[in-house]
């Protein structure tokens, strides 16, 4: 207990409270002056006291200290009641605030005005009890002797906005005005606020217009609100219209919230350059960046995978003495192991060691790193001193590790891991599974993979397309071709739905077994159930059909591709010009090339090589001399490819003379021939008995 001297008065009291700092001390110095005898708290020592009990810890001491002005009759002015009700208030407890609200006379010996009102208000608001608050106005506005001000109507626009009554917010600004209230900065900035946190930012747009043309200023917050709004909503033009008004505006400039929300805006757009650009104005004009805006800029540069410039403003960062923190350190180490920096991914690494800061994130991006590096004793050795250190993997760290090791083709050990996950009841998903599915098919073990198939069903996961498919695709390398088509029929019965990728794995796997009419029909069962074939299924088959030389049927495949709206590319394009020219058609390869640009689709080198040695093989070296025309016409490189064509070309025919003018043409654009061109050459010189 502190002891005072007896003379102690409430001022004397009141500079020892103000003095301590801890509230906890200052608290019992108030209690133990409470005992002392005939001393007597003011209402000022009661209205300091009650200020400091805000805190959620120390607000159980505002009823023991009301008890006190109750029990000593002291009379104390609203702004002592006030911070009682405040204190409720920011603690969500309403229903006490309004009991002292009601006994303000009996306890404090004063009435309540219209501050009372709104903080008695506000605390509703704060509890989010708006129904409770609109009542509790209606009240408030229609008693006598009290009317609320224009703090009561902007609490009233947050109660209506809350409650997503944006029409009848906007009309309450309307009749704020026709009634001379003179709506403020709060009034409007609270509507564009929870406008914008509801989507609706065209509506808060028009909220801001109206408030410039009214005459009341928005400040920097406004601009920031709208800009992160638009941004979010991947809006960039519009964000940047508005950061273009606050620029030319005279009164509002931009803060650092502005420029960290428009260079987090920037990277999330994909803009990384400009995000970049924006740092670089941000700290001529003065504004000290700090970790949100240096954390946000290095995950987009990481994410443009310019590791270069992350990194000058990682070493910017350390320099200014702002620490990252483990997102930022999360974010430099991806873009290291990314970009393959491993030495500078080590001295980050190390670094988070020091400062603490390494998470579950950050062992997943290593063993990523690693094993996508081909690093994988590194990796085990990392995952071992990870489990070593009491660390608890998440789904996503045995997820990267089983399809790491999977791709390393260390299938036994991603095996053991998964076992080992699930006699720990360790979080396993489906990517887990999937990895591990995958990995044992393409290595051809499928009994193996079916056992994990049924494990992941125990365990709660559903067969998804992606296991399905690594199954059929599993089967179809082990040459177990009906195996695949029987997993594929019951694919529905265990709830999982065929898809696009399923159909073409299958149809591959027909073709390549040279099924091609039940891969057709599996194309054709592809419309039937609604499934659109995209442009690999049709090149699967049509490339399948050209090689069994069921060339009319590639081609009425092909023709149904452009009658579903499909755009070939070049690659399907050359593969159908490639079989009509080995099935003799090179008219309708020539009239397909002319077709291109009508699906704005450019024909390349090998398509031009393709047709020309058609002709060649035609015996219709005019034509072929039209297609090397047609080369040049379109400013393609002829390759040795292109020169062996015309030189075999050209040697059939007989113009071997000709041939060798190519072959001096070649060498004057630097292209050496072959063992191919001159075993061309000589061929045509021993079947033709001519000296060159």
């Amino acid at each position: 207990m502190v002891e005072f001297r007896k003379s102690l008065s409430p001022k004397q009291l009141l500079n020892l409270l103000k003095a301590e700092k801890n509230t906890h001390k200052a608290l019992a110095l108030f209690y133990s002056a409470s005992r002392q005898p005939g001393y007597a708290h003011s209402p000022t020592v009661f209205h300091h006291v009650l200020r400091r009990l805000i805190d959620p810890n120390l607000v159980s001491h505002v009823n023991r200290v009301v008890e006190l002005i109750r029990t000593q009759k002291c009379e104390c002015p609203e702004d002592v009641a006030l911070a009682v009700i405040k204190a409720y208030g920011k603690n969500s407890m309403p229903d006490q605030a309004l009991d002292v609200f009601r006994r303000m006379d009996e306890i404090f010996g004063c009435k309540p005005e219209v501050r009372s009102y709104n903080s008695l208000l506000n605390a509703f608001v704060e509890a989010n009890r708006w129904d409770k608050a609109e009542q509790f106005f209606a009240y408030f506005s229609g008693s006598r002797g009290v009317s609320p001000n224009l703090q009561s109507y902007n609490v009233l626009i947050k109660v209506l906005c809350k409650k997503r009554r944006f029409e009848k917010a906007k009309k309450l600004l309307d009749w704020m005005w026709s009634e001379g209230l003179k709506p403020n900065l709060v009034s409007y900035g609270t509507l564009i606020n929870e406008l914008v946190k509801n989507g609706k930012l065209w509506n808060a747009l028009e909220v801001f217009d109206e408030m410039l043309e009214r005459g009341v200023t928005p400040d920097v917050m406004c601009y920031n609100i709208l800009i992160d709004g638009f941004l979010r909503k991947g809006d960039l033009e519009k964000a940047k219209q508005i950061w273009e008004r606050l620029l030319e505006g005279s009164e509002v400039y931009p803060n650092a919230v502005t420029y960290n929300v428009m260079i987090n805006g920037l990277c999330k757009c994909g803009k990384f350059n400009e995000g970049f650009e924006m740092w670089n104005r941000m700290k001529k004009n003065e504004r000290e960046p700090d970790l949100f805006t240096y954390s946000s800029l290095i995950h987009g540069l990481c994410e443009a995978k310019n590791v270069d410039a992350a990194e000058q403003v990682y070493r910017e960062m350390v320099e200014s003495g702002v620490s990252p923190d483990v997102v930022t350190y999360n974010a430099m180490l991806n873009g290291f192991c990314r970009a393959g920096w491993i030495r500078e991914f080590f001295e980050v690494w190390e670094a988070m060691g020091r400062s603490g800061c390494r998470n579950v994130v950050s062992y997943n991006i290593l063993l990523k790193g690693l094993l996508e590096n081909q690093k994988v004793d590194e990796a085990i050795s990392f995952w071992e001193d990870f489990l070593g250190k009491g660390h608890i993997p998440d789904c996503t760290t045995y997820g990267v590790l089983i399809h790491g090791l999977c791709k390393n083709g260390y299938l036994d050990k991603a095996l053991f891991i998964l076992q080992e996950a699930k006699s720990k009841g360790a979080d396993l998903d489906i990517f887990a599974y999937s990895s591990m599915i995958n990995g044992l098919c393409k290595g051809g073990r499928l009994d193996e993979a079916s056992r994990v198939i049924d494990q992941m069903g125990k365990h709660g996961h559903k067969l998804n397309s992606h296991v399905c498919n690594s199954m059929i695709d599993g089967f179809i390398r082990a040459s177990k071709l009906e195996s695949g088509i029987h997993f594929f029929g019951e694919m529905r019965n265990k709830g999982c739905s065929p898809t696009v990728v399923s159909y073409n794995t299958l149809i591959h796997g027909l073709c390549k077994a040279e099924r091609f009419s039940d891969a057709y029909l599996f194309a054709k069962e592809m419309l039937e159930k609604g499934w659109k074939p995209d442009m690999i299924t049709y090149s699967l088959l049509i490339n399948g059909l050209s090689q069994g030389k069921e060339i009319n049927m590639a081609l009425n495949l092909w023709k149904q591709a452009l009658d579903k709206g499909l755009k070939p590319d070049v690659t399907m394009h050359n593969i159908v010009i490639h079989k009509l020219c080995c099935a003799g058609k090179v008219e309708d390869a020539l009239q397909l090339y002319f077709e291109m640009r009508q699906l704005n689709c450019v024909s390349n080198l090998v398509t031009h090589n393709t047709l020309m040695e058609g002709f060649f093989k035609a015996r219709d070296c005019n034509k072929a001399s039209h297609m090397w025309a047609r080369i040049l016409k379109c400013g393609l490189q002829p390759d040795i490819i292109s020169y062996n064509i015309t030189l075999k070309g050209l040697c059939s025919c007989n113009r071997l003379a000709d041939a060798m003018r190519f072959v001096n043409d070649a060498l004057d654009h630097g292209i050496l021939p072959t063992v191919i061109t001159w075993s061309i050459l000589v061929r045509a010189v021993i079947n033709n008995g001519v000296n060159i």
